[in-house]
């Protein structure tokens, strides 16, 4: 089996800080972070025990390029991608919301709207809606970006009123978030996709906004294939998805839902490879590209090494 990056420990000339998030290791220098996308796998808010192979390199690549194709509608943070599994960019002072953009009804939405709930995030909805039906129009749900614990719903009024961002700052937050919402769905229908909801982090690198984090990977996005869709809702059916969702339901067949008490199940070598595969079909459905393993014997040489050399350029 090839190997994984389960977790970095580098310390380069000029480095002023660490962290660690569940999926990334990130590098902090005056005006720059080096992000290191290792194969951990989260669900639940719990990273689980084994990395999978390629799936860093997987959700770097796929961020990158959509990015790139982003970047003539919103400016974003990226300066440059030295390694497969590695990305470079400005060192921002994030918002702290998430500006989550919906254009059906799934997921979080969809339950809270079972639950009665006729308003999100201080957006009103219609009746009489059914789990994943297309919404009249996008709607914006932001949520809170916890440090620790979950994310939580809030709305625009909220925000404003609590000063977590200024309302001009906002405004061109709601601006970008629905001009890439838009460009994503465009992008994903080529690919006989639908982008359902995602998420979008902002940042300020001086007084410029600027894009930060991933995009529209299946790990910050829900995607349903096209072929199928209006059948599916018509007869009541689930939608195919193309997301992580295959992992959080084999944990759930396993009796896992992150709650306490219970035990992560056995990940064998078998399903960690499984898991390995639907990235890398993700990928390819998502890009339209093949995808190109790249060296995993020596890893971390690999990975450090292409640092270096971006940081001595």
């Amino acid at each position: 089996m090839s190997k994984a990056i389960k977790e970095t420990h580098f310390n380069f000339p000029g480095q002023v800080g660490f962290y660690k998030g569940k999926v990334r290791d990130v590098y902090m220098f005056d005006q720059e972070l080096v992000v290191v996308a290792s194969d951990r796998i989260s669900a639940f808010d719990v990273v689980l025990p084994r990395p999978i192979p390629f799936k860093g390199q997987v959700l770097n690549q796929i961020a990158a390029g959509f990015l790139k194709a982003t970047s003539d509608i919103v400016p974003n943070w990226v300066t440059a991608t030295p390694d497969p599994s590695v990305t470079i960019g400005k060192r921002c002072e994030p918002f702290k919301v998430e500006m989550v953009i919906r254009g059906y009804l799934a997921g979080h939405a969809a339950r809270e709207y079972k639950a009665g709930k006729r308003t999100l995030c201080g957006v009103a909805l219609p009746e009489g809606l059914k789990e994943n039906d297309k919404l009249p129009e996008p709607i914006i749900t932001p949520t809170t970006k916890a440090s620790q614990g979950h994310d939580e719903d809030i709305s625009r009024a909220d925000i404003l009123a609590k000063g977590i961002v200024s309302e001009a700052d906002y405004t061109v937050l709601e601006k970008y978030t629905r001009a890439l919402f838009q460009r994503g769905q465009e992008m994903a229908k080529e690919k006989g996709l639908i982008l359902v909801d995602t998420k979008y982090e902002f940042g300020k690198f001086g007084d410029e906004i600027l894009l930060i984090d991933e995009i529209h990977t299946p790990d910050s996005s829900r995607y349903f294939y096209a072929d199928g869709y209006e059948e599916n809702q018509k007869q009541g059916l689930p939608q195919k998805q193309l997301s992580k969702e295959f992992v959080r339901q084999w944990l759930i067949s396993n009796g896992f839902q992150g709650k306490d008490g219970q035990t992560i199940p056995e990940m064998t070598d078998e399903i960690v490879e499984s898991i390995s595969d639907r990235y890398i079909e993700l990928f390819e459905k998502i890009t339209g590209e093949n995808f190109v393993k790249a060296e995993t014997e020596n890893i971390e040489n690999r990975i450090e090494q292409a640092i270096l050399a971006h940081l001595d350029r």
